[in-house]
């Protein structure tokens, strides 16, 4: 993976993103994250592959993705070539066998754009795919169910372009894995709830480093989110998002918060050198000072 400068990559997606569509994409994952905490630092980067853009909403995420991706296309952005899924589909193509649409920026094969979409409103599917037409062939926009999490109060950069509260990215990865599963990242022996458990330690610890008493603000974030956007069963999610946190501190599973903490000081931890009884730390500061709370008042019996 490149080390690249956080705000200047997010200022060229920004700049490449048409006007019209600026305010209807929000950036997540790792540039969102690296944005918000380093982007005042002389040398903040972000050491990835992929600039994941999420349409929304999902009303009109075909209809943006369609006019960004020609826009993109006719400024010189070409497909990310793969093996496997670097061809794009035709109209028999079935949608979830579509490729993902995924943009290099002219001249440069160091990072992607990759386009998703904000999942469909009251949705109860893990995850949704919807077809994407462009001259260059047929895509699939992919949305996950609590990435609607992500949509929640976007913040908005110095560029115009909106990207994700780092809690919110957090609950989302948090609701996504209520337990360790044995799923590997595509090319790897790394377990993908560990990366994304992990991602939830590394922007908890990032922002009491930048902000010592930052958790104060998650937890009634986090309720004020699940009520609006899972009204009718807020209070399960609320009770079971910090289950796969819990599993991941467990003494049994050493060798799942190893391989965490190594993924996180490869990525927004980096330079940090933290070892897994920081962020096991961590994690039990945010176990106690923001999902306490939330698990709380998911058991009140008096709410209104």
């Amino acid at each position: 993976m490149s080390n690249l400068p956080a705000n200047g990559v997010m200022q060229q997606v920004a700049e490449a993103i048409p006007k019209e569509c600026r305010r209807e994409i929000i950036i997540i994952g790792s540039l969102a994250a690296a944005y918000h905490f380093f982007r005042n630092d002389k040398d903040g980067e972000i050491t990835t592959k992929d600039v994941d853009g999420m349409l929304s909403p999902n009303a009109v995420a075909v209809r943006n993705g369609q006019i960004i991706a020609e826009r993109l296309l006719e400024a010189g952005w070409t497909l990310r070539k793969d093996p496997k899924w670097g061809q794009p589909g035709d109209a028999t193509t079935p949608d979830d066998q579509l490729p993902i649409l995924r943009l290099h920026p002219p001249a440069n094969t160091e990072w992607y754009l990759e386009l998703a979409a904000a999942p469909p409103e009251r949705s109860s599917e893990p995850k949704v795919f919807q077809r994407l037409s462009t001259t260059k062939g047929h895509f699939t926009l992919y949305s996950f169910r609590f990435l609607a999490l992500a949509e929640e109060d976007p913040l908005e950069s110095e560029f115009g372009i909106l990207y994700a509260r780092p809690e919110m990215m957090a609950l989302a990865n948090l609701l996504h894995h209520p337990k360790i599963a044995p799923d590997l990242i595509a090319g790897s022996n790394d377990k993908r709830s560990n990366k994304d458990l992990g991602r939830v330690l590394a922007l908890a610890w990032l922002s009491t480093e930048k902000h010592g008493d930052a958790l104060d603000a998650w937890h009634p974030r986090w309720l004020h989110a699940l009520k609006k956007r899972f009204p009718d069963e807020w209070r399960d999610l609320a009770i079971r998002a910090g289950d796969g946190l819990r599993q991941l501190i467990e003494e049994n599973h050493k060798l799942d918060l190893d391989q965490a903490t190594r993924m996180c000081n490869l990525s927004l931890l980096g330079g940090r050198d933290l070892g897994p009884e920081q962020l096991r730390a961590t994690a039990r500061r945010l176990l106690f000072e923001v999902l306490r709370p939330v698990e709380a008042s998911a058991r009140r019996t008096d709410y209104t």
